[in-house]
């Protein structure tokens, strides 16, 4: 005869960490910045996904690994110096980063495939300070399935994929501030 206290005991305790703490094990985008960023019409996901973790050359030459930005809301964007909506996009990224960077914000340029040298004019002459990574190989934009650019994954402090935007847009728009902001002070 099977003793069934076990399987109840077990259930007994997934049910009450469900009741006390439900944040800690379904938490999700807080009602105020979902809306804010659909309002912004950015695309949240149903559930939040884990991204594949990659360390990257950093433009300035040492290694970024996207993990290590845990804690923080990162921006993930993927972009060419040869395209014209992700050329369009940057002077808006920076600013939004320049206004929020100090709360919490990390925005990551991945470049796709060229050469480190006209990356670095590039981001130069653009007065970008955000950080650019360097995916050469195209390994990291085939393991996220890039197939058009400019694509943003916004990943949230417990480090889960929580939104996608697949082409340009202007990251200085009021709604998006106010979707990035109302991000930043709910989790």
């Amino acid at each position: 005869m099977k003793n069934n206290k076990i399987p109840v005991n077990v259930f007994s305790i997934a049910v009450f960490f469900l009741l006390v703490f439900p944040q800690q094990i379904t938490a999700q985008v807080s009602p105020d910045a979902e809306r804010a960023l659909r309002e912004a019409n950015i695309r949240v996901l149903d559930k939040r996904a884990d991204p594949p973790d990659f360390t990257l050359p950093l433009l300035t030459g040492e290694d970024g690994t996207l993990s290590a930005y845990k804690g923080k809301v990162v921006i993930l964007n993927f972009w060419a110096t040869w395209c014209p909506p992700c050329r369009a996009e940057m002077p808006s990224m920076e600013t939004l980063y320049q206004r929020f960077k100090n709360q919490g914000l990390e925005i990551l340029a991945v470049d796709l495939g060229e050469r480190t040298a006209t990356v670095r004019q590039f981001i130069r002459n653009s007065r970008n300070t955000f950080p650019v990574l360097m995916d050469e190989s195209g390994e990291v934009s085939s393991l996220y399935g890039i197939e058009a650019i400019p694509t943003s994954y916004i990943i949230d402090r417990e480090g889960k994929i929580i939104a996608t935007i697949i082409g340009s847009i202007q990251w200085d728009n009021a709604r998006v501030i106010a979707a990035i902001g109302a991000l930043l002070i709910s989790q």
